[in-house]
C-alpha cells in the first residue's frame, strides 16, 4: 500500500476503516500508481491498493475522513467515480453487481462497430496493395473517414491523457494519443503541401487503425476481465431474495432484506438458506458445495449449523437465524475473496514501479527514434512513422494486468473449492512453501473426543465417581473438546457436580480451580511435575494407554494425585492422503502438538509425518515455526485453536480450519472451509498454477516491449501492426489467466 502523510491524529488498525471506491477511465499499471499517488496525500489515509483488474481502491482511512474527499481526490488526478456501483464503504454485492467497465455496455460496443466500419474503408487500399491493386480515395474522403475516429470516439484518449499531463504522469492514453495525433497531424500537413491535381500518400488510416484496434482490445479485455470475477458472482448469487418467516405458526413471504436474528424460517426443499442458523425442527441433507467445496450434501438436524446460500435436499427445515446481511458466513466469504482480489501481491508492486518510469522512457525512445532516423534517412515521414510505431508498441497494458488477472481467477478458483485466500501475498508465498507443520486435535483428528478411561487411584467403589465429580466441576463452562467430552461424560453416567470456583487456565498445561474449598488441578504431565505431585501409582497405566494412542490428563487434589482420564479422538478419514499429496508435491511435513509423545508418535506413524514435536507449549510452537524458517524453508503451519495462533502468525503461510476458533481463522492467511487437511494441498497445488501464470503473464508482458519498442524503433514495424500487437498484449494475459479455470 501507498504510504500517507497527513495532519490528522495517527489512527492505529483497530480505528481505520476500509472505503471501496470504484474507479473508471484507468487503463495501465501507471494509472493505478497515479491514482494511488493521489489518494495517499489525502489527510487521514493511512494506506491504499488500486486494482488495475477489478478497477477498485481499497483506502483504510480514520473514521472522520469523507468518501467526498477520496472521491474528489480520484476525480482530480484525471478519473471518475461511478457512485451507482458502490455503498458507501463496501464494493456493490447481489445479483446485478458487476464490476465490468463501461466498455461492456451496447453504447461502447457500438463504438467500437462504427469505428471498425469508418477505419474500413481507410485500411482496404493499403490491404490489396500486396495483390497489385494500386487505389486510394481521395484526400478528403480520408478526412472525412478518419476524422470522427479520431476526435469523436478517439476523445477518451485525449481526455485522459489530458489527465495525466495536469497530474504530471504519464499512461497508455497519452502515448496513443501523441502516437495518433502525429500520424493525423501529418497527413493534413501532406494533404496542405500537395500540389493541384497530386494525391500524396497519407497516413489517416494509420491513426484511425491504431483507435480502433485499441479500442477493440480494450473491449475484449473488458469480457475477459468479466469471466475473471465469475466465482464472486456466482457466490452472490447464491442468496434467494425471499424467505419464508414463521411468526405465531403462520408463515409470511418476507425480503431476505427484513430478515432478523432470532427470527424461525421455514425452508423446503429446493430452496436455499436466506441466511446462517440452526435447524430447530425438521431432518434434511444440505448440498453446500458452492461454499465449502464439499461434493456430498451433509445432513442437517435439530441443533445443527446451516449457512445462508447452501441449498436444502429433501426435508423440510425450520432454523432460527444466527446471522444476517454482511455477518453472515457468505457475505463474509464474498468480502474476504474481494480483499484478497484487490490487494497487491509484492511482485505486483515491483511491476508498479517499472511502471512509473515505463511511459516517460517510452517518449524519450520515440524522440530519438524521430530525430534518429530523421537526421540519418532525411525522410521525416518515415521518422515520424517510426516514433509513433514506438508509441503504440510500448503501451504497458498488459503489465499492470499480469499478475492481477491471475490472482483474481486463482482466489476466485480457491473459493470454489472451499479455500478462502484472505490475502495476495498469502497465495504468491504458499507455492514456495516447503514444510508444512500440522497442529493435531482438530486438524488431522476429528477433534471430537470422547472419554475412554477414567482411573483412580483409589480402590474404593466411588472413588472413580468422585474422580468424574472433581473432573466434570473443573470442567462445567469450557468449551475446549477435551472439556465437552469429560462433560458428556458425566452426563451419560447422572454424575451431579457443582461448578468449580477461581478457575484459572494454565496454558498448554491445564487448569487450576477450587472444589469445595480444595485447591484442583487437571492437566498435562508437565503440570503435575512443576507442581511436585507423585504420579508413580498410576504411570504403567498412563504409558499404557498412551501406547494406543490416547491423550492422558491428571488430576489431583490439595498436591495429591486422584487419578487419570483418557481421551480418545479419531484420525480424520482423509489426514492420510493429505499426508501423501504434500510428500507427491516434495513437501517435508512436521507435527507439531501438545500431546504427550506416545500418542503424537502414534498419529504420526499411521499417517506418514515425518518429523513429530510433542509436549509442545502454545509459544513453544511459534519458536519450532520460526526454527524451520530459520533452516531456509518456508513454512506452513496448519492449525484450528486458540493456541495455535501464535504458530499461524509466525509461519510463512498460516492455514486455519474453518471449524476451528475465530482467532486461529483471523490470524491465518488461508481459511479451509470445511476443515479438510487434504485441502492444504490442493491450495499449495493452486498457489503453484497461479503463480505460473503470473510468470507467463509478466513475461509474455514484457516480450511485447522488449521486443516490440526495439523493432518499431529499427523501422521494422508499422503502426498498424503495433497497433494491433498492443490491443491483443493485454487480452493475451487475461485469457492466459483464465486457464487456470481448467485446472483439476
Amino acid at each position: 500500500m501507498a504510504d500517507a502523510t497527513n495532519t490528522l491524529p495517527q489512527a492505529t488498525p483497530a480505528t481505520l476503516k476500509r472505503l471501496h471506491i470504484p474507479i473508471s477511465g484507468m487503463t495501465c499499471a501507471s494509472c493505478a500508481s497515479r491514482i494511488e499517488k493521489a489518494l495517499g496525500k489525502v489527510d487521514g489515509v493511512a494506506g491504499v491498493t488500486v486494482n488495475l483488474a477489478t478497477e477498485m481502491a481499497n483506502v483504510d482511512v480514520a473514521p472522520e475522513v469523507p468518501r467526498a474527499s477520496l472521491v474528489a481526490a480520484v476525480v482530480r488526478a484525471g478519473y471518475s467515480v461511478p457512485e451507482d456501483k458502490l455503498p458507501e464503504g463496501r464494493a456493490i454485492s447481489g445479483k446485478n453487481a458487476s464490476n465490468t467497465p463501461s466498455l461492456l455496455d451496447f453504447t461502447e460496443g457500438a463504438k467500437v462497430a462504427i469505428a471498425a466500419a469508418l477505419s474500413l474503408p481507410l485500411v482496404v487500399p493499403m490491404l490489396a496493395m500486396p495483390f497489385g491493386v494500386h487505389w486510394m480515395l481521395p484526400a478528403w474522403w480520408q478526412l472525412a473517414f478518419a476524422a470522427p475516429v479520431q476526435f469523436w470516439l478517439g476523445a477518451r484518449f485525449y481526455r485522459a491523457a489530458w489527465g495525466a499531463l495536469r497530474a504530471k504522469s504519464g499512461n497508455m492514453d497519452l502515448l496513443v494519443a501523441i502516437g495518433t495525433s502525429a500520424a493525423f497531424g501529418l497527413s493534413l500537413f501532406l494533404m496542405s503541401a500537395a500540389q493541384a491535381g497530386e494525391t500524396p500518400h497519407l497516413y489517416f488510416e494509420t491513426a484511425a487503425v491504431v483507435i480502433t484496434l485499441v479500442m477493440f482490445g480494450k473491449w475484449l479485455e473488458a469480457r475477459a476481465k468479466r469471466e475473471t470475477t465469475a466465482a464472486i458472482r456466482a457466490l452472490q448469487a447464491l442468496t434467494p431474495s425471499v424467505a419464508n418467516i414463521v411468526i405465531a405458526g403462520n408463515e409470511h413471504r418476507v425480503a431476505v432484506a427484513d430478515i432478523r436474528i432470532d427470527d424461525i424460517l421455514r425452508v423446503r426443499p429446493g430452496e436455499r438458506f436466506a441466511a446462517d442458523g440452526v435447524v430447530v425442527s425438521g431432518t434434511s441433507q444440505a448440498d453446500e458445495s458452492m461454499i465449502t467445496g464439499e461434493s456430498h450434501p451433509v445432513v442437517k438436524a435439530v441443533g445443527d449449523r446451516v449457512t445462508g446460500g447452501s441449498l436444502n435436499d429433501d426435508g423440510v427445515l425450520d432454523i432460527v437465524v444466527s446471522a444476517v446481511g454482511a455477518e453472515s458466513t457468505l457475505q463474509r466469504i464474498v468480502r474476504m475473496v474481494e480483499d484478497a482480489q484487490a490487494a497487491k501481491a509484492p511482485i505486483q508492486r515491483l511491476v508498479d514501479r517499472v511502471s512509473e518510469v515505463f511511459v516517460p522512457v517510452v517518449l524519450v525512445i520515440a524522440l530519438f527514434t524521430l530525430l534518429g532516423w530523421g537526421f540519418a534517412a532525411g525522410d521525416w515521414q518515415v521518422a515520424l512513422l517510426n516514433a509513433v510505431a514506438v508509441l503504440v508498441i510500448a503501451c504497458p497494458c498488459a503489465l499492470g494486468l499480469a499478475t492481477p488477472a491471475a490472482i483474481m481467477v486463482g482466489t476466485g478458483m480457491a473459493a470454489k473449492r472451499g479455500i478462502l485466500i484472505k490475502d495476495a501475498p498469502a497465495l504468491e508465498m504458499a507455492h514456495r512453501v516447503s514444510v508444512v507443520a500440522f497442529d493435531k486435535t482438530g486438524t488431522l483428528t476429528e477433534g471430537k473426543p470422547v472419554l475412554v478411561a477414567a482411573n483412580a487411584v483409589s480402590n474404593l467403589e466411588d472413588a472413580r465417581a468422585e474422580l468424574l465429580v472433581l473432573a466434570a466441576a473443573v470442567q462445567a463452562g469450557s468449551e475446549h473438546p477435551l472439556a465437552t467430552a469429560v462433560l458428556n461424560a458425566a452426563q451419560a453416567e447422572g454424575v451431579k457436580f457443582a461448578p468449580a470456583t477461581n478457575m484459572r487456565a494454565l496454558a498448554g498445561r491445564g487448569v487450576s480451580a477450587d472444589v469445595a474449598g480444595e485447591p484442583i488441578l487437571l492437566g498435562s504431565q508437565r503440570l503435575m511435575d512443576e507442581q511436585g505431585v507423585a504420579l508413580t501409582a498410576l504411570l504403567p497405566q498412563a504409558e499404557a494407554l498412551e501406547t494406543e494412542g490416547r491423550t492422558v490428563s491428571w488430576l489431583a487434589r490439595s498436591g495429591k494425585l486422584v487419578g487419570l482420564l483418557a481421551f480418545g479422538d479419531e484420525v480424520k478419514p482423509s489426514a492420510r492422503a493429505a499426508i501423501e499429496a504434500l510428500h507427491t508435491l516434495g513437501i517435508r511435513t512436521v507435527l507439531i502438538s501438545g500431546d504427550n509423545a506416545r500418542a503424537a508418535a502414534r498419529v504420526a506413524t499411521a499417517l506418514g509425518i515425518d518429523e513429530v514435536h510433542a509436549t509442545v507449549l502454545p509459544q513453544q510452537k511459534a519458536e519450532l515455526v520460526a526454527t524451520l524458517k530459520a533452516n531456509h524453508h518456508v513454512v506452513a503451519m496448519v492449525g484450528d485453536g486458540i493456541n495455535d495462533a501464535p504458530a499461524l502468525a509466525a509461519a510463512d503461510v498460516g492455514i486455519a480450519m474453518s471449524n476451528g476458533t475465530d482467532v486461529a481463522i483471523e490470524t491465518a492467511g488461508i481459511t479451509l472451509m470445511r476443515g479438510d487437511p487434504a485441502l492444504v494441498a490442493e491450495a499449495i497445488e493452486l498457489s503453484r498454477r497461479t503463480s505460473s501464470k503470473i510468470r507467463q503473464n509478466l513475461f509474455w508482458a514484457f516480450c511485447y516491449n522488449v521486443v516490440g519498442i526495439p523493432l518499431a524503433a529499427a523501422g521494422m514495424l508499422n503502426p498498424v501492426i503495433a497497433g494491433a500487437a498492443m490491443a491483443l498484449s493485454s487480452v493475451s494475459v487475461v485469457t492466459n489467466a483464465l486457464l487456470l479455470r481448467r485446472s483439476k
